[in-house]
């Protein structure tokens, strides 16, 4: 929708990291449709891989390909057709058993965005300068720290703190988080893989959101860098989307 494409920026950037041989991350846009989305897939081999481009080329075909108007419904109807990708190809593949992916995605509509999400890569919004996770984990450490069972200083070095409770492809039906948000003049939305927000601390990421760097796929390139430099312990993804 033409219409669309008025209504923000976007770039985005991926990097393989300083530890990982390979990237397992994926990612899409699509400025017509105005929708983003991350996958950070897991398992043995090139399982990971598999499962994230599986899922990001599903999601984008049954979004980008038509005419949405029920967002929700679309998002719905895409993640489930992901995941039945996804799940169905690792129950024939052995070498593919157990693969599964998270996903944020982002849809933009007039004034107003849809979220969607399974998994711990997240969506965060910058307005008016303060920095917001616009998304719940889906992780083992997160449920435990909103139920008051863990700080998040012990979820930061807990043995338990990669593993999630929800992901794409892995059970034959997945439960996505939805959200519709509205949006001002100049929000910032980034969408990311944990291997951004583990080496990035949100405090630092808010810093560099609100610096002197207004070109997107600059301020893509430096959260990267910045993670790169406290340690690159994964693969690391960044969407950002300014709404103007």
């Amino acid at each position: 929708m033409p219409q669309e494409q008025m209504l923000m920026e976007a770039a985005a950037l991926t990097d393989v990291g300083r530890i990982r041989s390979g990237n397992e991350d994926s990612y899409g846009l699509c400025y017509e449709a105005g929708f983003f989305v991350v996958c950070d897939g897991m398992g043995g081999a090139a399982a990971g891989e598999v499962a994230s481009q599986v899922t990001v080329a599903a999601v984008m075909e049954k979004v980008c390909a038509e005419t949405v108007s029920d967002p929700r419904q679309a998002l719905e109807t895409a993640i489930a057709e992901s995941n039945r990708q996804v799940f169905s190809r690792a129950e024939r593949e052995s070498s593919l058993h157990g693969m599964g992916t998270t996903l944020v995605a982002l849809l933009v509509r007039e004034g107003c965005v849809w979220i969607a999400h399974v998994g711990d890569s997240r969506c965060y919004r910058l307005r008016a300068g303060a920095l917001e996770r616009m998304t719940q984990d889906h992780s083992l450490v997160d449920e435990q720290i909103r139920l008051g069972q863990m700080t998040p200083e012990e979820a930061e070095v807990s043995p338990f703190r990669n593993v999630i409770t929800r992901a794409i492809g892995t059970r034959e039906h997945v439960t996505p988080d939805i959200q519709e948000v509205a949006t001002e003049h100049g929000d910032l939305f980034l969408l990311c893989s944990d291997g951004l927000t583990k080496e990035v601390p949100e405090p630092r990421m808010a810093e560099l959101l609100c610096g002197d760097i207004s070109d997107l796929q600059a301020l893509c390139q430096a959260l990267i860098q910045d993670a790169n430099d406290s340690g690159g312990s994964d693969n690391i993804t960044a969407i950002l989307v300014r709404i103007s």
